[in-house]
C-alpha cells in the first residue's frame, strides 16, 4: 500500500528522484571538488617551489640517483598495492576489488616531488590523478555506496584532479568520461563530473594558485590547402604519440627484466638520467619543460626538441620515478609543431597548439577531452584545427597508449573488431593473429 502510494505520486512529478540526484551527487562534489581542488593548489605551489630550487641548484640532479633508491623503497615496502598509479585507478573501476589505499595520495605527491626536485623529466596529471581518484574513492566507502555509484565516484576523483591541476574544467570532466573505456562514455557520469570538475578547478582558483596561458594570435580561414595540412599533421602527432607509448613501455620492460629488486630501478635509471643532463649541458629536457612549451608559440627552436623530451620521459617513467606523461606530452606536441612550421605552411603558433593537445589525444585515446582543452586554452578561434588535429592523432596512434588497463570499448577500426572488450595491454598480442 506504502509503495503504491509513493510509486503514484513519483509518477505524478518524474523530475523528483533526478531532483534528488542532483542534490545527492553536489553533496559528493563539493565533498570531493574542495579536497582535491585544495591539495591540487598545494601540488602546484611545492611544485614550482621544487622547480625553482632545483634551477637555481643545479648540483642537486647529482641526487637523483638517492632520490630514485627513496621513491624505490617506499613503493616497494610501502606502497606495492598502489604501484600500478593511473591503471589502478582505471582496474578498479572495470572490475571492483577493493577501496584504493589512501596510501596512494602521500606517495604519489612526495614522489612526484622528488622527481622534478632531483631532475627527472615527468608531469603531474598522474598525481593529481590518482590523488583525486583516492580521495574520491575513500568517500564512496564513507558513505557506503554500491558498486555502480562507486564507479561514478572514481570517475569524479579523476575529473577533479584533472580539472584543478590543468585549469581546464570541461576537458577535465570529458577526460575522466572518457578514458575509462576507449571508444565509450559512461552518460550517467555526466552531471557529477561536470559538477566536481568545475568546484575543484575554482576551489585551485580561490588558493590564489594560477595556471599557464597560452595564445594563438592568428587563425587562418580553413581551406581545403589547410584541412589537407591539418590531417597531415594529425597523422604525424598521432604516430608520434604511439612512438611515446612504445617507448615507454619498452623502457618500463626493459628495467623489469634487467634490474630484479624493484627499490633499484629508479636507482639505476637516476644514474642514467643525471649523467645525460650534465653531458648535455642543460636542464631543457628535465622536469615539466613549461618554458620551453611556451617557446614553442612564437620562437624558432631546435627541431630534436621533441625527440629528446621523448626520451627523457619515456626512460624516467619506465624506470620507476613518479609523475605523469600529460605535460610532457604537451613538450613533446608543441616543440614538434614548433618543428613541422619549418616545411608546414600554417601559423607557428596554431602549429604547436595542435600539437600540443593531439600528441595527447593520441596517447591517452580522448579525442573529445584534448579538442575542449584546446578551446578551453587556446580559445574557440582554433578550434576546427584542434579538433581535426585530435581526432586524427586518436586514429593513427593505433590501439596502444600510456594506459595499458584501458578497455577498448568501440574499435578504431571495424578491422579490429577482434580487440573489443579488450585491454589496450592485450590488444598488441592480439592484433598479430588478425
Amino acid at each position: 500500500m506504502d509503495n503504491t502510494f509513493f510509486k503514484r505520486h513519483i509518477a505524478a512529478f518524474p523530475q523528483l528522484p533526478l531532483l534528488l540526484f542532483l542534490i545527492r551527487w553536489s553533496v559528493l562534489a563539493i565533498i570531493i571538488g574542495v579536497l582535491t581542488g585544495s591539495l591540487s593548489a598545494f601540488f602546484l605551489t611545492a611544485l614550482d617551489w621544487v622547480t625553482n630550487y632545483r634551477e637555481q641548484h643545479i648540483w642537486i640532479i647529482a641526487l637523483l640517483p638517492i632520490a630514485g633508491l627513496l621513491i624505490g623503497f617506499s613503493y616497494h615496502y610501502l606502497g606495492e598495492s598502489v604501484v600500478k598509479g593511473n591503471n589502478l585507478l582505471l582496474e578498479e573501476f572495470h572490475s571492483p576489488k577493493k577501496v584504493i589505499p589512501f596510501r596512494m595520495v602521500p606517495l604519489v605527491l612526495a614522489g612526484t616531488l622528488l622527481t622534478h626536485l632531483f631532475g627527472g623529466s615527468a608531469g603531474r596529471e598522474g598525481t593529481a590523478v590518482q590523488m583525486g581518484g583516492a580521495i574520491a574513492d575513500r568517500i564512496s566507502h564513507w558513505f557506503g555506496l554500491k558498486k555502480e555509484d562507486r564507479k561514478i565516484i572514481l570517475i569524479m576523483g579523476i575529473s577533479a584532479g584533472f580539472a584543478s591541476v590543468f585549469g581546464t574544467p570541461l576537458a577535465g570532466a570529458v577526460f575522466a568520461l572518457e578514458v575509462m573505456i576507449l571508444g565509450r562514455i559512461r552518460y550517467e557520469a555526466i552531471l557529477p563530473g561536470f559538477l566536481v570538475a568545475a568546484i575543484a578547478h575554482y576551489t585551485c582558483l580561490a588558493w590564489h594558485v594560477n595556471h599557464t596561458h597560452y595564445s594563438i594570435p592568428y587563425v587562418p580561414e580553413l581551406r581545403p590547402l589547410t584541412l589537407f595540412w591539418t590531417v597531415f599533421t594529425g597523422i604525424i602527432f598521432g604516430l608520434t604519440a604511439l612512438l611515446f607509448s612504445k617507448t615507454t613501455h619498452f623502457w618500463s620492460h626493459q628495467f623489469k627484466v634487467r634490474v630484479q629488486f624493484p627499490p633499484l630501478r629508479p636507482f639505476v635509471g637516476g644514474i642514467v638520467i643525471a649523467l645525460a643532463v650534465y653531458a648535455i649541458g642543460t636542464t631543457q629536457y628535465i622536469g615539466l619543460g613549461i618554458p620551453t612549451i611556451q617557446a614553442a608559440f612564437d620562437s624558432n627552436l631546435a627541431f630534436y626538441d621533441f625527440i629528446v623530451k621523448l626520451l627523457f620521459t619515456a626512460f624516467t617513467l619506465g624506470a620507476g620515478f613518479k609523475g605523469g606523461e600529460v605535460t610532457p606530452l604537451f613538450f613533446i606536441g608543441a616543440t614538434l609543431g614548433n618543428a613541422l612550421f619549418w616545411f608546414v605552411p600554417l601559423p607557428m603558433a596554431l602549429l604547436a597548439g595542435m600539437g600540443f593537445v593531439a600528441v595527447f589525444s593520441g596517447a591517452t585515446n580522448t579525442p573529445i577531452a584534448c579538442t575542449l582543452m584546446g578551446i578551453e586554452l587556446f580559445g574557440v578561434e582554433s578550434g576546427i584545427y584542434i579538433a581535426i588535429a585530435c581526432v586524427t592523432a586518436y586514429l593513427f596512434s593505433g590501439h596502444t597508449g600510456i594506459y595499458s588497463a584501458q578497455i577498448i570499448g568501440s574499435p578504431k577500426h571495424q578491422f579490429y573488431l577482434r580487440l573489443k572488450g579488450k585491454p589496450l595491454s592485450e590488444a598488441k598480442n592480439n592484433t598479430k593473429h588478425l
